[in-house]
């Protein structure tokens, strides 16, 4: 494989692409993951823990929105937070991301597993998806695009469906009798904190910004229709889940959706949910592999990843060594962990990243504002108290990951500093 170290990724996303991506990397993450250790802690609060998370999501995409279009280049708030607050803030929201999103990735992987096969073959399944999807983002990204598209439309629709059904067919409220807990506002912060995983994909957007056709326009147009239209999406099924199950069902169920079409009595309708699941999982994950391809070509450009990352394939237009790596660290942790620890730590990292976003928007001239500072302020203070109140493993787990990152960079510049010398 030939290969340009300094090569540039090529414009060829529209604005239904970009929307798609963004729909592809956050529906698969909520409706089918986020939902039963949300509902663990948060019983039938977890509604407010939606809207709680939906609306940091939002003023957090806002500042994103406006960064991007005044920075479209791979990379999303790495860049950013580079230019606007300096290196180090830079850094620490793109080893965010790729740490982040490396556990999302994780998640997705076994989501779909989960959907699919029993138990024992789970993790292989998992890993066989990863491979795979890691195949298709190495051969362009049109070709990622399109089969978004293509999952993105399957998943809709058959959630779309499941909704309808259960509403339709369950009448005599919650099936499932298993105690829930008491909503409490640690519990309600705690469930928005897993929640908000489910909508991060937007960032997605902001990290192709170098793909994008007319970025100024379509990025912010890109990521608030995609957020608008994720938040009915998860509205509908958290109310139907909640419905046909209860708290306590949900919270129970490793498959809240397929546990949800059972109580409906349609035998046809576990068919739809698995193949609805395995294709909005599947959408995320690729998604997912093409934004942290991109944030780590970014940092490898500034030397803050080894300089091997940045290498673009002249053939397909994408950091295809970044990809490729990022395809067998995602196997590894798929190998070493469960769904509800990748989540929390996904989190954390998502957390940070956005922390670093919504300051940098706050640094924005009055020209570059799209947005009221209130937004960056809301989202700043949002990612804050999420991030307090996620369970302490993630977040402890979160701190050193962070600081081995931090190490990383100091150490790497002080190395180049007695090579100069």
């Amino acid at each position: 494989m030939s290969s340009s170290a300094t090569g540039a990724l090529a414009r060829r996303l529209r604005l239904h692409d970009a929307v798609l991506i963004g729909l592809g990397s956050m529906i698969g993450a909520g409706v089918f993951a986020a939902f039963a250790p949300a509902a663990a802690v948060a019983g039938r609060a977890m509604l407010v823990a939606l809207l709680l998370a939906g609306v940091i999501a939002f003023c957090n995409a806002t500042s994103s929105a406006q960064l991007a279009a005044r920075y479209p280049t791979s990379g999303g708030a790495y860049v950013s937070g580079r230019e606007r607050l300096g290196p180090w803030a830079g850094f620490t929201a793109g080893w965010g991301f790729v740490i982040g999103k490396t556990a999302s990735s994780a998640a997705m992987a076994m989501t779909v597993a989960a959907y699919l096969v029993p138990e024992p073959w789970q993790r292989p399944v998992a890993i066989v998806a990863v491979l795979a999807l890691t195949v298709v983002n190495t051969s362009g990204i049109t070709r990622t695009a399109f089969l978004t598209r293509i999952l993105v439309a399957v998943a809709v629709a058959l959630v779309a469906l499941t909704v309808v059904v259960v509403i339709g067919l369950t009448h005599t409220g919650p099936t499932v009798d298993d105690p829930a807990p008491a909503p409490t506002p640690v519990g309600v912060l705690q469930a928005a904190g897993f929640l908000f995983f489910a909508f991060a994909g937007y960032a997605r957007i902001a990290t192709l910004g170098e793909e994008v056709i007319d970025p100024v326009r379509t990025i912010p147009r890109a990521i608030t229709t995609a957020l608008g239209i994720t938040l009915v999406v998860y509205a509908l099924v958290a109310v139907a889940t909640l419905h046909a199950l209860g708290p306590g069902g949900t919270a129970a169920s490793g498959a809240p959706l397929r546990s949800v079409v059972a109580t409906a009595g349609q035998p046809w309708a576990g068919v739809v949910v698995q193949i609805g699941a395995a294709a909005a999982a599947l959408g995320a994950l690729l998604a997912m592999i093409a934004g942290i391809g991109r944030t780590s070509l970014a940092m490898a450009r500034n030397r803050d990843l080894p300089g091997w990352f940045a290498v673009v394939d002249p053939r397909t237009s994408v950091p295809a060594r970044a990809e490729v790596v990022l395809g067998l660290v995602v196997c590894f942790v798929v190998a070493v962990t469960d769904l509800r620890g990748a989540i929390g730590f996904s989190s954390f990292g998502v957390l940070l990243y956005y922390f670093v976003a919504n300051t940098a928007a706050l640094t924005q001239e009055r020209r570059d504002r799209r947005y009221p500072r209130l937004l960056a302020v809301g989202g700043a203070v949002g990612c804050v108290v999420l991030v307090a109140a996620l369970p302490v493993p993630s977040i402890v787990g979160g701190v050193v990951v962070t600081v081995i990152g931090l190490a990383y960079r100091g150490v790497r510049i002080a190395l180049a500093s007695d090579t100069r010398t």
